[in-house]
């Protein structure tokens, strides 16, 4: 009976159908990636007209060199990298220290500081703009105007994650490492965060994904043109080149092929880790 369920279940893997339905859904989902590099080796007259969803008649790999030269899309990849490593790094930090103290110290109100974190999950960006400009008036037009809120709209999420794969911890290695007279820095630096490393590396992914690409509080509070992120800079490239679209087209490629190689090489680890952090929680 168990070798027939194994054959079976075989079967409905390698079922042709169900093959070809998943690349039909594949081939649907990469559509999108393949038009915009397409369109971005394109001028406007191939872009809209003679020849839209096709190979590029005559090669425009130039576009790729103004977005740099004219474009400054090499600073604004510098700023995206700073705000968005910032935002990575104070986020783990901050997060795991939260969630230990939640999870491991004995303090009445840790179940209440634990839902208030969680309710910031229901906050939209929208919601809360008007009050962090208000709030944020001196440090407005510099990169702590971007991680700091940043870092809060990522920390409930991160919070919730760790939670599930701390409890999950055995408490003795803990018991063990006081009796040997450790403290409780000691012991969280050097025994907590190496145990919670699959679950920070989601968390970092993440917040990578959601910081690089956020768009609405980077257009607002940055003014200056020299600390504006990415997905601005590829903004306001098409007041500079509204005739150039194939420019355009090369800058969104270029901010999109980080997240498209993140999410490539780890974007196993994020299922692996979300199902274990399920199970366990």
């Amino acid at each position: 009976m168990k070798m027939k369920a194994n054959k079976n279940l075989l079967k409905t893997r390698t079922s042709p159908v169900m093959t070809v339905f998943l690349v039909l859904v594949a081939l649907i989902q990469l559509f999108p990636l393949y038009w915009m590099f397409m369109f971005s080796l394109k001028d406007n007259k191939e872009i809209f007209g003679a020849n839209p969803m096709g190979l590029p008649r005559a090669w425009q790999w130039g576009n790729y060199s103004k977005i740099f030269t004219a474009g400054n899309m090499g600073l604004y990849l510098l700023n995206s990298v700073i705000v968005t490593a910032s935002t990575i790094l104070l986020t783990l930090l901050l997060s795991a220290m939260a969630t230990y103290a939640i999870v491991r110290m004995k303090w009445k109100l840790s179940k209440l500081v634990y839902n208030i974190f969680l309710v910031g999950m229901m906050l939209s960006v929208q919601a809360v703009m008007l009050p962090l400009y208000i709030n944020l008036q001196p440090i407005l037009s510099t990169h702590w105007a971007l991680i700091l809120p940043y870092v809060a709209f990522a920390m409930p999420q991160a919070i919730l994650l760790m939670v599930g794969s701390l409890e999950a911890l055995p408490k003795e290695m803990e018991e063990a490492a006081f009796i040997d007279g450790a403290n409780i820095y000691r012991l969280f630096y050097v025994i907590i965060l190496p145990m919670l490393a699959p679950i920070l590396s989601t968390v970092a992914i993440l917040t990578f994904l959601s910081s690089w690409n956020e768009y609405m509080l980077a257009l607002v509070f940055i003014s200056t043109d020299k600390l504006k992120t990415v997905t601005v800079g590829v903004n306001d490239m098409v007041g500079k080149y509204s005739t150039k679209w194939g420019v355009v087209g090369a800058g969104l490629t270029v901010a999109t092929l980080p997240t498209l190689i993140m999410y490539a090489l780890l974007s196993k680890n994020i299922t692996n880790s979300l199902a274990m952090g399920a199970v366990k929680g």
